[in-house]
């Protein structure tokens, strides 16, 4: 349903992403996830059609976004982070502007639902301008359904919404991820992303550094996180020196050991000697993230 091939996109001399290669298929829910300025956004808008790319090419369905705007706004809904809503007017005139412009039939029908889904109606006479950020971003969602896309692409959906908030548009998310829409999801909280995303995508400095299914990411045994009484390069040295080892980390005074089989067995012998502490057998989506973008921008 998505396809991004060779994406790049640069400012001048500043490269924001290079070579950025994905596919989302119909009826996936895929995690986008980088540090704060390592492309996301950049890579989301080009999908969307709001900025333009340097080279490479963007697909949503059958339509070039670059050749064929027009044929993915109607079948995508874009939520950006910071929602770009007229303030001077009602949160039901603007969500009902929104649907005229994307040539909703019934415009009154589909802001009613629009507005019920994301828990708008009772505030759905106020000024936009006198809302919460937690309230503007649930107008940013509600302009993003209105037309009812096959396809979905948001940018933060969570940003300034407290607990509570979260969790109903969590449910929400998780609602329009069934059946056969395609969902591409970016926030830095990661709890959501395990929940509701089958697949992450993650970046870091411009370019793809993993995608994959979350099973496979965090299978039981191939990473292995270890804490010992006694740190330091012997245990690191024991560690890379163990058969069917494809990389070892230090993370915060733990060591994260990955290869292709169930190392746990010999991780735990070559740990002992350096006063085994605790030993996990699936990596959290927390420790892969900080391993693969440990240095990114912040």
């Amino acid at each position: 349903m998505i396809e991004v091939q060779g994406l790049t996109k640069r400012y001048g001399d500043t490269v924001a992403i290079s070579d950025v290669s994905f596919q989302v298929a119909r009826g996936e829910v895929v995690g986008f996830l980088g540090p704060n300025g390592a492309g996301k956004s950049t890579t989301m808008r080009i999908i969307a059609g709001s900025l333009g790319a340097s080279a490479g090419t963007a697909r949503v369905g059958n339509h070039d976004v670059a050749d064929d705007p027009r044929g993915v706004q109607a079948i995508l809904g874009y939520a950006p982070e910071v929602p770009p809503v007229y303030t001077n007017m009602s949160v039901r005139d603007y969500v009902s502007f929104a649907a005229t412009l994307k040539g909703v039939d019934d415009v009154q029908a589909a802001t009613k639902k629009a507005l019920g889904r994301v828990g708008l109606d009772k505030v759905a006479h106020r000024l936009i301008e006198h809302l919460s950020k937690g309230y503007r971003q649930r107008v940013g969602l509600a302009q993003a359904l209105v037309h009812d896309p096959k396809v979905l692409v948001l940018d933060e959906p969570t940003s300034g919404l407290d607990p509570a908030q979260r969790v109903e548009i969590r449910n929400l998310l998780a609602e329009l991820a069934e059946g056969d829409r395609t969902v591409v999801l970016s926030t830095h909280v990661l709890g959501e992303i395990e929940a509701i995303c089958s697949r992450v995508i993650i970046i870091n400095r411009g370019k793809i550094v993993a995608q994959d299914e979350l099973a496979r990411l965090s299978a039981v045994g191939r990473a292995v996180k270890v804490e010992v009484a006694r740190p330091g390069p012997g245990v690191l040295a024991a560690l890379q020196a163990l058969p069917g080892i494809t990389g070892v980390d230090e993370l915060e005074g733990r060591y994260v050991v990955r290869g292709d089989e169930d190392l746990r067995e010999i991780v735990a012998r070559a740990a002992v000697p350096f006063g085994l502490l605790e030993m996990s057998g699936r990596e959290r989506l927390e420790d892969i993230y900080l391993r693969l973008t440990a240095g990114g921008a912040s």
